[in-house]
């Protein structure tokens, strides 16, 4: 059923029992698995510096990450590939969905309160409206 299955990693915990999910319909499927994961800099940086620091931060988040990822990935079995992207997540993600004729989008639920989603909206929301395939979302 599915042949091409994008997971969105952050390095949460949703997002980690996200990828649970993942890297099993893959192997059911024998689909294709890829990670996107966005890199969100400061958006109004107060010196040069800060964006430096914020880079080095983020790279050495999401290489950790990576790692454990591939790990994961191929003690399943799995061939993974992983995509870090600069930019703002919804749109980074769907572009890169759309980009890649992905059947499916494996998101993370991040539990936040009622008064925030209400407010501000949640970013699985959003990648549920926006998505040009289904989503699964993993609580």
């Amino acid at each position: 059923m599915f042949r091409r299955i994008v997971i969105a990693h952050d390095g949460s915990e949703g997002a980690a029992k996200a990828l649970d999910a993942a890297l099993e319909l893959a192997q059911r499927h024998k689909a294709t698995l890829q990670m996107i994961s966005v890199e969100e800099l400061p958006q109004f940086p107060t010196t040069i510096d800060e964006v430096v620091e914020e880079k080095a931060a983020a790279n050495r988040h999401f290489d950790r990450l990576i790692a454990r990822v591939q790990s994961r990935a191929k003690a399943a079995r799995v061939r993974l590939e992983v995509h870090v992207v600069a930019g703002h997540a919804v749109p980074s993600i769907v572009e890169f969905v759309e980009r890649q004729r992905a059947d499916l989008l494996v998101v993370g639920f991040m539990g936040h309160s009622a008064l925030y989603n209400r407010v501000i909206g949640s970013t699985t929301d959003r990648l549920v409206a926006l998505a040009p395939c289904a989503v699964l979302v993993v609580k």
